[in-house]
């Protein structure tokens, strides 16, 4: 069953369905699966190394694969398993529509996607491309990899990351600027205690690294979660994650890179400053978008 018409992106949990404490049934299945999953993931890796001989040279390395690629692939799946777990739990725990998580029509809008990503695309670019001439010369930004890995290994690793990242992207939005806030906003009537909260317990899931890190991250949820109420769904918020990614994880792998454990949350301050421009300048720009092109931000 539907949310009544007119509900925004974080009320479409409100169908009538369940009891009062039914959210926290489905907050706490939808954990527990999600922990399950990872765990099922991760020894489904550790036989496939053992089989397959694959597995590091150190008995105390924290890899699954020596190759780094493998290993970040396997990374990538354990993280887009959280897709079909909530959409999962929308549908059979919150009996709804399970395209309710994607948007307020109850599906992704792929023609509004898709003009998002004409807009993330170029501007993620030219803010890496700020990052890199501010940082550039600096010990810090300096690149600790083993060097570019040769054109095959190169090209192996982009068809990797370009078939797995859009789904390991997808699926954070996904959990914590979809399902989260719409589970969160069954019981509360504004948006923002839910945008917060899912956008605090975002910046924390990337690990704890430098406080720049960690400010960068909360202040980009922050804005991403502003820009899904906007604009109706994930769409947005999706493309710009996907284009971060793939571009990052790209440069990675060209500096033979991808075994380093860092995350964004060890990001120098320069990437925090960075971010606080160009966060507010895809978003607000995004929003005024949606604006004139009459995108749905209630439900129908």
């Amino acid at each position: 069953m539907r949310a009544e018409a007119g509900a925004r992106y974080d009320q479409q949990g409100r169908n009538g369905q369940g009891g009062r404490f039914a959210w926290l049934g489905e907050l706490s299945l939808v954990l527990l699966l999600v922990v399950v999953g990872i765990l099922v993931v991760s020894g489904i890796g550790a036989v496939l190394a053992a089989v397959l001989d694959a597995g590091p040279s150190s008995a105390d390395s924290e890899v699954f694969f020596e190759d780094p690629v493998a290993d970040m692939a396997l990374q990538l799946v354990g993280i887009a398993i959280g897709i079909p777990i909530v959409l999962w739990a929308a549908r059979y725990l919150g009996r709804r529509p399970a395209g309710t998580v994607s948007s307020v029509l109850g599906r992704l809008r792929w023609r509004w996607l898709g003009l998002c990503a004409a807009v993330a695309v170029p501007l993620i670019i030219v803010q890496f491309g700020v990052l890199f001439a501010w940082t550039w010369g600096d010990e810090s930004a300096e690149s600790t990899g083993d060097g570019f890995p040769g054109w095959t290994a190169f090209l192996v690793s982009l068809a990797v990351l370009a078939a797995l990242v859009p789904f390991q992207a997808a699926a954070e939005e996904y959990i914590f600027r979809g399902w989260l806030v719409q589970v969160i906003g069954r019981v509360v009537r504004s948006p923002w205690p839910a945008v917060v909260l899912a956008s605090l317990l975002f910046a924390l899931a990337h690990g704890f690294g430098e406080l720049s890190g960690f400010i960068l991250l909360l202040y980009s949820a922050l804005w991403w979660g502003w820009l899904v109420i906007r604009t109706g769904g994930l769409e947005a918020v999706i493309t710009l994650h996907v284009a971060n990614n793939l571009l990052a994880f790209g440069l990675a792998a060209g500096f033979g890179e991808l075994a380093s454990t860092e995350t964004a949350a060890d990001a120098p301050w320069q990437a925090m400053v960075v971010e606080f421009v160009f966060a507010p300048l895809y978003c607000l720009g995004v929003a005024w978008l949606a604006k004139r092109r009459g995108v749905e931000r209630v439900s129908p």
